[in-house]
């Protein structure tokens, strides 16, 4: 019975403290006050798993980007922002300082 016991209690503490980590890691979008999109050709990428993903992750958590999106079979980044807090400059420098900042380069800009 005490073994029951035990179980149960130590779930919830595994259950409270996942739920802690999810809450910090959520980012609270603010709605743009001057929604913009860029479309950038990314070259360097070798896979979708960890090029693309680290750069898509780097993208999304930068103030002012409501979304991001890494094709790698394209090698398009595609990016909803404000641009009342980034510009397509700051966009690429995220994109060529991921990773070891000499990987990946950014081609063009729309």
């Amino acid at each position: 019975m005490s073994v029951i016991a035990t179980l149960v209690t130590s779930c919830k503490k595994e259950v409270a403290a996942t739920d802690a980590i999810a809450k910090t890691e959520t980012k609270v979008i603010a709605e743009a006050k001057k929604p913009a999109k860029a479309s950038l050709t990314v070259e360097g990428m070798t896979c979708a798993i960890g090029c693309a993903k680290t750069i898509e992750e780097d993208l999304s958590k930068m103030e002012g980007v409501q979304k991001a999106v890494v094709d790698f079979d394209s090698k398009i980044a595609s990016i909803d922002y404000d641009a009342a807090v980034l510009s397509p400059d700051n966009l690429v420098k995220t994109v060529t300082s991921a990773a070891d900042g000499k990987t990946y380069s950014v081609s063009s800009v729309k």
